[in-house]
């Protein structure tokens, strides 16, 4: 199998360090440039990451030198680029890359809600793909713009997604996520310890509004997005990985305990390298899932369901996703490896 040559935009950031560790050992997958800021520009990218991740920073990787975050600075033979930028400068750059030619799959908040962006979960939304025809013929790009939603939801939304075959109509959830959703200096010692935050700022909406335009429908020229209603209480907790939430879906349909497990067992993964065999791991034990114990469920890439008891309109259960794998870089990835099954590289 040949190679397809990759970059990651915002290398030296939190998930950009995680992109590369998973993307240094991935089989289908060659880094060959790496981006940052004009700070870091220039640098090796042993110099000029503060390598953070629990693995060594790769060989093949360190020395390569990093580039500025233009399209310019990007090889001819990069076929593929994975984004981790601030949401700020994504929305500035993201679109230049794509209309030099270059695909992004990215884990940047902004352009998610655009009409002619995908917001793909691929087990779950794998069709909303073909929205990149939309996007080509609105915009003239050769290259094209998917997105991952953001680690909270993408926690959630898997379990929502098997729960719909029973009418899905009205979710509340209240999360506790870790203070790695927040970037290395997003939260400090003093605020966390001892402490929860009960507000992340942005973190409700995008909850509310992603979910319902993942479990949409495209109809071949537009999503039209689910009429779920979502409401969220997202709050910062001292654990280090892993974002944990509680959920109440109300169906229009009865629905036991039993059903709910078993339709959240029976949700199906796909045949890609990054997949996990068992897209949402559910358990008996009600006091699983935790964070300490359950986060590397599926190698940190499947959901992990427990504590599921009926309601009267529905069913309650927890969820737990390893923000920065399966939320973030290992999200990104999965895209990446949907848009080379799907022959958009």
């Amino acid at each position: 199998m040949s190679s397809t040559h990759v970059g990651v935009l915002g290398a030296t950031g939190a998930v950009g360090q995680r992109l590369i560790q998973l993307l240094d050992p991935h089989p289908e997958f060659e880094i060959a440039t790496l981006t940052a800021s004009d700070d870091s520009a220039g640098k090796s990218y042993r110099e000029a990451a503060k390598w953070r991740i629990e693995t060594p920073i790769p060989d093949a990787v360190a020395d390569l030198t990093v580039q500025a975050t233009d399209p310019d600075a990007v090889p001819d033979d990069v076929d593929l680029l994975f984004s981790s930028l601030p949401s700020s400068v994504g929305k500035r750059v993201e679109p230049g890359f794509c209309e030099a030619g270059y695909v992004v799959s990215s884990n940047s908040s902004n352009a998610r809600m655009d009409s002619d962006v995908p917001l793909t979960i691929p087990e779950v939304n794998h069709d909303h793909l073909d929205l990149l025809e939309v996007q080509r013929d609105e915009r003239g790009w050769d290259g094209a713009l998917v997105k991952n939603p953001n680690c909270s939801t993408i926690t959630m939304v898997p379990t929502l997604a098997a729960l719909d075959e029973f009418g899905l109509s009205t979710v509340h959830v209240a999360t506790m996520q870790a203070v790695s959703g927040a970037g290395y200096a997003g939260v400090s010692s003093m605020e966390i310890l001892d402490n929860v935050l009960p507000h992340i700022g942005g973190e409700e909406e995008k909850m509310e509004t992603e979910t319902r335009k993942l479990l949409g429908s495209f109809d071949g020229a537009a999503i039209d997005d689910h009429d779920v209603d979502v409401a969220a209480s997202c709050n910062r907790v001292p654990t280090l990985d892993g974002h944990l939430e509680n959920a109440w879906a109300e169906t229009s349909e009865t629905i036991t305990a039993d059903d709910a497990m078993a339709a959240m067992r029976e949700a199906p993964s796909l045949d890609l390298h990054s997949s996990p065999d068992q897209l949402i791991e559910v358990f008996e034990d009600p006091n699983r899932p935790q964070p300490r114990l359950d986060r590397m469920v599926g190698g940190g890439m499947s959901v992990a369901a427990g504590g599921v008891r009926e309601t009267s309109d529905g069913v309650q259960y927890n969820c737990l996703a390893h923000n920065t794998l399966r939320g973030a870089a290992g999200a990104s990835v999965l895209n990446g490896e949907l848009l080379v099954e799907d022959g958009w590289i």
